[in-house]
C-alpha cells in the first residue's frame, strides 16, 4: 500500500507536495516563499532556524498565512563562503559540528566525517524547539543538503532523525522508494540500506512520502529557463502513483541573494516554473493532486493514537 492509499486516495492516484527548502535563509527567499504559499503555487516550506533571517521568516508567515504548512529544515552544513551559520544548541559542546570559527562545515563529507551523533541529536532538538518557541506548528522535518543520509561515508544519522520525528510527531523526507532520476545509477548497497531505514522509520510510526525528486540545484552551462521548464514538465509527466515530494528552492534573484549565492538565477527560474501557466495546465492534465505535509502529519498522529 502506498502513502496515497493510506491517506484515503486510490492506488493509481498521484499526489504531489511542492516543498520550498531554505525558508529563513535571507529576505529574498522569505518574501518569495510567503508569496508562493499564499497563492498556492507551492504547498509547504521548511525553515532553517540557524540562519539570521529565520525570525523574519516566521514573523511573515505567522502574520500573513498562519495556517501555512511549515516544517523544520535540519541544518548541519554552511556551504556559502560569504554567508555562514553554526549550531544553536547552547547547553553543551558542539565542537564536532563546528570549526574554530564556530560555523558548520561547508561540505556534507566534512560534516559526516566530524559529527558526533549525540551532538547531532542535541542540535536537531535545539533547532526543533527553536521553531516551536517561535510559534511554528511544525508539520514535518527534512535535512539541508542531505547531511544526515550518509551519502559520502555510508554511515548515516537517520536513527537520530527518527527518534526526534517520533518524539515530535513529524513525518520525514525519506522516500519509500528510490528513483534513478537523470540517468543516475543507484547501487544495490544503497537500495538495501535505504530499504532498511524505511522499515525502521515505519516501525516507529513515521509517515514517509513514496518518492522524492526535484530539478538539479545548480544551473548548468548552456541551460535556460526553457530547458529547465522542459525538464520539470517531463518530471511532472513521469510522476508515479503515490505521494511524491518535489524539493524546490524558489527565490527572486536580488542583490542580496547574488551577494553570497552561487546559483541565484536557478532559484528565480524555480519561481517562474511553478507560476507558469503551462506547468499548471500539465498538473491538471496529469490529474495530479497537490497536498501538504500536514496531511501526512495528520495520518501519523492518527496512527499513533
Amino acid at each position: 500500500m502506498n502513502t496515497a492509499q493510506r491517506l484515503g486516495f486510490g492506488k493509481e492516484d498521484k499526489l504531489l507536495i511542492v516543498n520550498a527548502d531554505d525558508f529563513g535563509l535571507c529576505r529574498s527567499v522569505n518574501e518569495t516563499i510567503v508569496e508562493m504559499l499564499a497563492e498556492k503555487t507551492i504547498c509547504s516550506t521548511t525553515v532553517m532556524m540557524n540562519c539570521s533571517w529565520s525570525a523574519e521568516a516566521i514573523s511573515l508567515v505567522r502574520h500573513t498565512i498562519p495556517n501555512a504548512d511549515v516544517g523544520v529544515h535540519w541544518t548541519l552544513t554552511s556551504e556559502w563562503p560569504n554567508y555562514k551559520w553554526g549550531p544553536i544548541c547552547r547547553g553543551r559542546s558542539m565542537s564536532s559540528l563546528s570549526g574554530a570559527d564556530g560555523w558548520f562545515p561547508e561540505t556534507i563529507a566534512d560534516a559526516e566525517r566530524r559529527a558526533d551523533p549525540e551532538e547531532v541529536r542535541h542540535e536537531l532538538i535545539a533547532q526543533t524547539e527553536a521553531a516551536l518557541r517561535a510559534g511554528v506548528a511544525i508539520t514535518h522535518a527534512d535535512n539541508h543538503m542531505g547531511s544526515l543520509y550518509g551519502f559520502h561515508s555510508g554511515k548515516d544519522l537517520l536513527p537520530i532523525a527518527f527518534d526526534i520525528c517520533a518524539r515530535y510527531h513529524l513525518p520525514f523526507r525519506l522516500p519509500r522508494r528510490l528513483l534513478p532520476i537523470g540517468g543516475r545509477v543507484i547501487s544495490t548497497e544503497l537500495i538495501e540500506r535505504a530499504k532498511a531505514r524505511v522499515s525502521q522509520a515505519e516501525d516507529r510510526g513515521i509517515v514517509l512520502p513514496d518518492y522524492v525528486l526535484g530539478p538539479e540545484y545548480a544551473l548548468n552551462a548552456g541551460e535556460s529557463y526553457d530547458s529547465v521548464k522542459r525538464e520539470g514538465i517531463d518530471l511532472i509527466r513521469g510522476l508515479l502513483p503515490g505521494v511524491t515530494e518535489w524539493i524546490s528552492h524558489p527565490a527572486r534573484s536580488t542583490d542580496e541573494l547574488r551577494a553570497f549565492h552561487g546559483h541565484p538565477d536557478k532559484r528565480e527560474m524555480e519561481v517562474d516554473f511553478w507560476r507558469d501557466k503551462e506547468v499548471r495546465a500539465t498538473l491538471r492534465e496529469e490529474k495530479i493532486t497537490l497536498i501538504g505535509w500536514r496531511d501526512l502529519q495528520q495520518l501519523q498522529m492518527s496512527l499513533s493514537g
